[in-house]
């Protein structure tokens, strides 16, 4: 009688799962190649390249006053007394570091504010995609990419949810999709 109970619960187990793979609907889109395509993104491009230069200008001028530095200490080094020539190599290690440090102080801003921008798009990208899984009944949608290694392995060239997307986005993909979208970085 056990054996029987047993047999029957793993028939309705595996009879429910069978059930629940039928209802099961995948799809895949490029998340970046739709942000890429986003109007948006060519303020966001004309932004971030302004600001990245802006940075480069306040970095290089860091590091061009510690040049400058360095040179007048290296012609008067030996003219100087000892205790002044110790106390302009402190100073000189100071704004070495100091230049060092806000060059990466720079990098980290710069992601910053690219993270900043770039939010509102990724979100509406995402909402997109989730209004568009909804409307057409999807289960479950994979990115086609994630850096630089596939998440998805294989799917019939059918499946048009990039296209669903970029129409509710209303935005036009190329004829030939990008293998790498060219966001800012």
């Amino acid at each position: 009688m056990k054996v029987r109970i047993i047999l029957s619960a793993i028939a309705m187990f595996g009879f429910c799962l069978v059930a629940q793979a039928q209802d099961v609907k995948i799809g895949y889109t490029n998340v970046e190649v739709l942000m890429s395509l986003m109007p948006e993104m060519e303020q966001i491009d004309a932004d971030m390249k302004d600001y990245g230069t802006q940075l480069r200008t306040n970095v290089d001028t860091k590091s061009q006053n510690f040049q400058r530095e360095a040179q007048a200490y290296q012609q008067a080094a030996a003219t100087m007394t000892d205790e002044a020539r110790a106390a302009k190599e402190q100073e000189l290690m100071k704004m070495r570091d100091e230049a060092a440090k806000y060059e990466q102080d720079a990098q980290v801003s710069y992601q910053r504010k690219l993270s900043e921008l770039l939010e509102p798009v990724q979100t509406k990208v995402f909402n997109a995609i989730n209004t568009v899984a909804a409307e057409h009944n999807y289960t479950h949608i994979f990115s086609e990419t994630a850096g630089q290694a596939p998440v998805l392995l294989y799917t019939k060239e059918a499946d048009k949810f990039t296209e669903l997307v970029a129409a509710k986005l209303g935005i036009e993909l190329p004829e030939q999709m990008p293998e790498d979208a060219n966001l800012p970085q």
